[in-house]
């Protein structure tokens, strides 16, 4: 029955850490102001018929911090590249200079700084939820096994430790968002 309770710990524990995963990754695609190449990762190009990733059609840089670079392995392709960020709904006007597609990312004004740091709260937010929901399932299989024969002490104690692995991925969750938020700001 120990083992029971171990493998519910690390249940939580490993959906805790996914949580945590697609936390930074949804906080990677809200822009902070500098250019960065993660800035693209949503755009989908039209290569031979087939939606295909930006990043396996193209070398995609920043030679500043105002400025994604766009480098094509075909020429052929920089219509479709600057046709496929025009339709991604990030807000940039892609220009082309025969070689490569060039981007220049526009400085952030006050409120849309606001906006995003609005959006960085609600994916915090959505991280501590999963995170909650997390620690209520465990509790369910903790209590479960309890009717199963479990001793009462035991069951106490992983609850508490469950307690104590929620609130360290809380705690996780607002430490992220605080530097995000502070990179959103930072002007």
């Amino acid at each position: 029955m120990n083992e029971d309770i171990s493998f519910v710990i690390d249940s939580a524990k490993e959906s805790m850490d996914s949580a945590i995963t697609h936390l930074k990754k949804q906080l990677v695609n809200i822009r902070a102001g500098k250019a960065s190449p993660a800035m693209l990762g949503s755009v989908m190009v039209d290569y031979y018929g087939s939606q295909t990733p930006l990043s396996q059609v193209a070398n995609i840089n920043t030679p500043d911090g105002r400025t994604i670079s766009v480098q094509p392995w075909e020429k052929a392709m920089i219509p479709e590249i600057e046709k496929a960020i025009m339709n991604s709904n990030l807000g940039f006007n892609p220009m082309n200079n025969g070689d490569s597609v060039i981007i220049n990312v526009p400085p952030l004004t006050e409120e849309r700084r606001k906006d995003l740091v609005k959006q960085a709260k609600a994916e915090a937010e959505d991280a501590k939820v999963g995170v909650r929901n997390e620690r209520k399932n465990a509790n369910n299989e903790i209590k479960s096994l309890e009717k199963e024969g479990l001793s009462e002490d035991l069951c106490r104690n992983a609850e508490i430790d469950i307690q104590a692995l929620t609130d360290k991925y809380v705690k996780m969750i607002d430490d992220i968002h605080a530097v995000k938020e502070k990179e959103i700001l930072t002007v």
